[in-house]
């Protein structure tokens, strides 16, 4: 079994290399002007899930309480 210690570390490790580098993607995007798209396309996707989440939630407790009556 690894030690979590060492799992820490690796994962410390993984996000400091990927900070060092630079992203021309995002860079050209805010130059651009189309990062508000990628922010709207983000934001509009993270409102459905909350919302999915949301009616399961209660679809979940309608039918626990029916199952304890």
């Amino acid at each position: 079994m690894i030690p979590k210690f060492l799992v820490l570390c690796f994962l410390l490790l993984l996000s400091f290399s990927s900070q060092a580098q630079e992203i021309e993607m995002a860079d050209r995007l805010r130059a651009d002007g189309k990062i508000w798209v990628v922010v709207a396309v983000f934001l509009v996707t993270f409102a459905g899930v909350i919302a999915y989440l949301i009616r399961l939630d209660t679809k979940i407790s309608k039918l626990e309480k029916e199952i304890s009556k």
